[in-house]
Parts: C-alpha cells; sequence; structure tokens
C-alpha cells in the first residue's frame, strides 16, 4: 500500500504532465488533484479540464492568478531593478514561487500529502518548486517523476500514452516550436533545439513576442508612466492593474522590437545553459523604474540598493523567494520605495527604450544647485576645497612616508 494518499500536480494539460498523471496513478495508487495556473501564458487554460477529466481526475483547480502575479511577485522584483547575470529579468524564476505557494494552498485544502511537478532533474525549476514547498510546509512529500521514470524521451513519453489510452491533442496547437518554451505575464522564454549551440543565431520566425528592431516603425512611440510607492499605476494618466499594464507595455514594447535576450546563464545545478528571452514590458519597466529613482532616492539609500540587488537577483534565480533573507532585503528595498512617486517619459523606438524626462513631487534635484548658470549663492563652491584635501588626506599621509604611486 502506497504511503501517498492524495498528490496535487502542476498540470499544463501537455504532454509531459497528461502522462505524469496517469503514472503517479499507477505508480503510487494515489489520487490526483491537478492545478493549472493562469499566469498569462497565452493559451487557452481551461481545456486542461477537459484532458484531466479524461484522466479521470475528480478535482480540478484552474486559477486565474495574472493579477496577483504581477502585484505581489514580479512588481516587488522590479522594486528592486533586479536582473541576474547583469541581463536576465528573471521571467521564468519569479512565476515558480506563485505556483509553489498554490501547490501548497491546495494540498491544505484538499488534504493532499504531496506534490509534483513537470521539472526535470537537469533544472532550475525543480529547485525553485521545492525550495518553495518546503518553506510554505515543511513535511510535504514531493514527487518529482523525471528523477524517478525512465521515460526519457519524447518517443517513450508517446509509447506510454498509446498503451495507456492517454488523451493527448496536439491538434489544436499553433505551428509546432522546435524549441521548449515557457511563457507568462512577464517573459516568454526558449531553449533547446539549434539554441543548444551557443555559436547559433535564433531564427526570426522563433521570437513570438517582439519584431525585430529592423522591422519595427520608423516612427518612434512616447509613453508616460507615473509611478507610486516604486509600482507602475498610470500610463499616459490612464489607470491599470497590474496585469493590465504589463500585458499592454509587452504589446507596446513588441510592437517596437524591445525586449529580445540571447543569454548563456550559469543554472544553480552547475551547468552553463543557453536561452533566448522576450521580456518586452519588463525592459520598460526597468528602464522607467530607474529613471524616476534616479531623482527620487538619495544617493547612499540608491548605490546600497545596487550592491544588494545582485544577492536580491541571486536568491531568485535560485529558489529562495520564501527564504527570511529575501524576505529582509524586500522590507529594505520597499522601504526606499516611500518616495519614488512620479511621471516618466519615454520613448520606445527600433528595440531601445529612451528615457526622455521624469518628474516628480519628490523629486531631489535642485536646478537652483545644480545650474551652470549663476546659483545665486545656493552653493558656495569655495567650500570643494576643503572637501578634497580631507578626502585626500590618507593619500597624501601616505605618500609622505614614502609609500609613493609612481
Amino acid at each position: 500500500m502506497s504511503a501517498i494518499n492524495k498528490v496535487v500536480l502542476a498540470y499544463s494539460g501537455g504532454l509531459d504532465t497528461s502522462v505524469i498523471a496517469k503514472w503517479l496513478q499507477e505508480t503510487y495508487d494515489c489520487e490526483v488533484v491537478t492545478f493549472t495556473a493562469d499566469i498569462g501564458q497565452g493559451e487557452e487554460v481551461e481545456p486542461a479540464r477537459a484532458k484531466a477529466k479524461a484522466l479521470g481526475i475528480k478535482e480540478i483547480y484552474i486559477d486565474d492568478l495574472r493579477e496577483e502575479y504581477v502585484r505581489d511577485f514580479v512588481y516587488p522584483m522590479f522594486r528592486a531593478n533586479t536582473i541576474y547575470e547583469g541581463e536576465y529579468l528573471l521571467g521564468t524564476s519569479i512565476a515558480r514561487p506563485l505556483i509553489a505557494k498554490r501547490l501548497i494552498e491546495i494540498a491544505n485544502e484538499t488534504g493532499a500529502d504531496a506534490i509534483s511537478h513537470g521539472a526535470t532533474g537537469k533544472g532550475n525549476d525543480q529547485v525553485r518548486f521545492e525550495l518553495g514547498a518546503y518553506a510554505l510546509k515543511p513535511g510535504i512529500k514531493v514527487i518529482a517523476p523525471w528523477r524517478e521514470w525512465d521515460l526519457n524521451s519524447r518517443e517513450k513519453l508517446m509509447a506510454y500514452c498509446e498503451q495507456h489510452n492517454i488523451p493527448v491533442d496536439f491538434s489544436s496547437k499553433k505551428k509546432k516550436s522546435p524549441y521548449s518554451m515557457d511563457a507568462n505575464l512577464l517573459h516568454i522564454s526558449y531553449e533547446g533545439g539549434n539554441l543548444e549551440d551557443p555559436y547559433w543565431e535564433a531564427e526570426e520566425d522563433m521570437w513570438r513576442w517582439s519584431v525585430s528592431p529592423e522591422a519595427a516603425p520608423d516612427k518612434p512611440t512616447y509613453i508616460e508612466l507615473g509611478y507610486k510607492n516604486g509600482d507602475p499605476v498610470t500610463l499616459d494618466g490612464k489607470e491599470l492593474s497590474p496585469a493590465t499594464m504589463l500585458e499592454t507595455l509587452n504589446k507596446l514594447a513588441g510592437d517596437n522590437g524591445i525586449g529580445r535576450l540571447d543569454l548563456v546563464e550559469n543554472r544553480y545545478v552547475g551547468m552553463k545553459s543557453r536561452g533566448c528571452y522576450e521580456t518586452p514590458g519588463g525592459t520598460i519597466l526597468l528602464r522607467a523604474h530607474r529613471a524616476i529613482e534616479s531623482i527620487t532616492l538619495d544617493r547612499e539609500v540608491a548605490h546600497l540598493k545596487d550592491e544588494l540587488m545582485p544577492r536580491y537577483a541571486k536568491l531568485i534565480y535560485n529558489g529562495y523567494w520564501w527564504s527570511p533573507e529575501r524576505k529582509m532585503l524586500q522590507a529594505a528595498i520597499d522601504e526606499s520605495q516611500a518616495f519614488v512617486n512620479g511621471v516618466v517619459r519615454l520613448k520606445l523606438y527600433k528595440g531601445n527604450v529612451i528615457v526622455v524626462g521624469r518628474k516628480s513631487e519628490n523629486s531631489l534635484f535642485d536646478e537652483a544647485i545644480a545650474t551652470f548658470e549663476d546659483d545665486a549663492g545656493a552653493y558656495d563652491q569655495k567650500d570643494a576645497e576643503g572637501f578634497i584635501k580631507l578626502n585626500a588626506l590618507r593619500m597624501r599621509i601616505a605618500a609622505n612616508k614614502g609609500r609613493s604611486q609612481l
């Protein structure tokens, strides 16, 4: 008799998770609950219900998490101006803690004693899902079929489907991509296939969300983003919900060839991996947020945030969203955003996000002091002499003691 009575499966309705659902029933002789999350992947999620029913699943969860995803995960991350290894905007990484949270919530609601996912044993997602699950429910059992079974190829998965009469319908899907893709409201990623050669240039027809910069309009698009406490709340003066904001920015940026990235990154498990990403709206958000912070943040606060950001980014990439150290950093980051209010004006043009203006009632920019014209005594330039000498004191002492730098 299996020790597992009920398991909650993160279920997309595709080949892998359909096989997993049946495999769990057979291998563990347990009841399976499916959970399908709508986080803006751009595909219908409701068909997963019929597919789950065909597998004999009685408890089926299909949840629209788009607003929660952007409000509680994407926006807090962007308050830190977060990028991993100088480029990656963490579109896949930031979605995983939300899915882990909902898996545990459903496990609690249904009395399940295990959760399961379709992440492979080579990638980061297995770590992200499981670290989140253990942080939220320490005693939960996690079943990762890719680390247990021998169904390690598409051919074997298809044979399993045929053997067990699993209905996997691919006819409704658009043009089949040769790449492994993952999408949500923040980004879409492409891996595998020809991209496994890091010198291979991705084909133009691979990209789904953006035109090439060469094909973008010759006329720039101007937009204004309004910020409150570090989060974008208005677009051209109109209030938008978090999910609607990101969805709208994705369209505007994609139409202007913005947001493409080709990256070789370092996975947490130790290997290097090449991926291509489209993060159109996120690219705008990063540039705009830094622009509004440039006039509203104190210098040392801004510099400290920049020093903390790589550590914060690594925590998210490696799956530590629910860790105490990430929460501690988030508290500091959120505290810094109290006066990050105002409007940023941007020009979108052929793959570029260009800041052309910023204003705020909380601005620390003082034109009377910064001007190159007559400042009417607002700043005494003579003060600079003592300031410079004091800062040079230690170096002058060292030089006088024979520690010449020449």
